[in-house]
């Protein structure tokens, strides 16, 4: 499992999500899959369900939106099937990306999340809690080390800001 893959099981399930990984949608009948569903989550309280496909690629756009569609599409077709079905379900999909640059807001009828975003949201939450109540437990070491780093935002911003890559000219 990659570490945008680990990240994101990480954070649904400590939001109390149930998460599958890897997820084999659209049996054929010769016995093989239609697609592979990267990151599926599901809150049984809400009825919310993500479908999340992370990327560390670095393809153009065009390639990007070839890729993830398959995806998004078998997501759309399959998943509401499993989880008791599209009325009574809320499906979100998200494709998390690493990029610095000013991105579309949505690829392959998916919201388009870049990685910056996703951890900006995880360090906001995570800044509520005081850690003497409410530690993040091991077993989500990604998610606790975020935590430790919203805790100790104060310490660390000097030296982020010092090691921070200056803009090209």
């Amino acid at each position: 499992m990659d570490y945008l893959q680990r990240l994101s099981v990480e954070w649904y399930e400590y939001q109390g999500y149930f998460v599958h990984t890897d997820l084999w949608v659209g049996l054929e009948s010769d016995g093989s899959y239609e697609c592979e569903l990267d990151v599926v989550a599901f809150h049984p309280l809400r009825r919310h369900l993500v479908h999340l496909e992370p990327s560390f690629d670095l393809l153009s756009w065009q390639e990007r939106e070839r890729q993830f569609e398959p995806k998004f599409a078998a997501g759309r077709k399959y998943l509401h099937r499993l989880f008791g079905g599209e009325e009574q379900i809320h499906l979100e999909q998200i494709a998390l990306i690493v990029a610095d640059e000013e991105t579309p807001r949505t690829i392959a009828g998916a919201r388009l999340l870049r990685l910056s975003d996703f951890m900006a949201l995880m360090l906001e939450a995570l800044s509520t809690f005081d850690m003497a109540e409410a530690l993040v437990p091991e077993q989500w070491p990604l998610i606790r080390t975020l935590q430790f780093i919203a805790a100790y935002r104060a310490r660390l911003a000097p030296l982020l800001a010092r090691s921070a890559p200056q803009p090209r000219a």
